[in-house]
């Protein structure tokens, strides 16, 4: 199973393109982990049914950022697999409980079926198949202003699996210019201060090596770094320009 606890640092990607072959090669490059972005990207169930099989086919963790809080929706999501959830636009605490609710059977509200892919298609022993699936991630992503005002009762939630620091949206959400603006770099030594003392995991995105490094001696241990489309395209740009010089 996928967890942030254990302090090693893990890295992944967004994947962003309905292609079951682009994840098929992040699978094979080695990955700790991907995401899915249903929320910014064209993944209605069917999709995300094949690539989540496929990611498990390779062996790649792969989360899905969903488009939001509702029970059905992420029902469906870990009725198909993944390996945990990340939940947008969660700015308090009865906004992360309610996610963790929805997401756990014991405890929580989710309905049982095992003839699902989590149940191994009906081949699951019940009480394996729950006891494992309860153990998915759900990560909270705090992206406002509201959730930062709000993120020391976020993190006091138990069992989430780590808090995601959206700081494009934060900025965005404060009228500031910038993922780098004092004030939302000042909002994330908050959210990993809240964080700290319950030892929960923080996950950021990052747009360079050096963000990567920056944030890790800071505290955070898993780094989205771009995303499918972003490293293609990098990859392309500098294609263009070795004759072009």
């Amino acid at each position: 199973m996928l967890t942030f606890a254990d302090g090693r640092g893990k890295v992944g990607t967004f994947v962003k393109t309905d292609s079951t072959q682009v994840v098929e090669i992040l699978g094979l490059c080695d990955l700790d982990f991907a995401v899915l972005d249903a929320e910014h990207a064209p993944f209605d169930r069917g999709t995300m049914d094949r690539m989540l099989f496929t990611a498990r086919a390779v062996g790649l963790p792969m989360l899905v950022r969903v488009p939001d809080h509702h029970d059905a929706t992420i029902l469906s999501v870990l009725d198909l697999g993944a390996a945990g959830i990340v939940v947008p636009h969660v700015d308090s605490g009865a906004d992360a409980g309610g996610v963790l609710a929805a997401a756990r059977f014991i405890g929580g509200r989710r309905g049982l079926s095992l003839s699902a892919r989590y149940g191994g298609y009906g081949t699951r022993k019940r009480d394996e198949a729950i006891a494992e699936s309860d153990r998915s991630l759900v990560i909270c992503q705090i992206e406002s202003g509201a959730a930062v005002e709000a993120v020391e009762a976020i993190a006091a939630v138990p069992g989430l699996g780590g808090l995601l620091i959206g700081r494009s949206d934060l900025a965005l959400s404060l009228g500031l210019d910038g993922p780098r603006h004092p004030v939302v770099m000042g909002a994330v030594d908050r959210i990993m201060a809240a964080a700290r003392p319950r030892s929960l995991p923080i996950m950021i995105a990052c747009a360079s090596d050096a963000e990567v490094a920056e944030f890790s001696a800071l505290g955070a241990v898993a780094f989205i770094v771009g995303s499918d489309q972003s490293l293609l395209r990098s990859a392309a740009v500098k294609l263009r320009g070795l004759l072009r010089n």
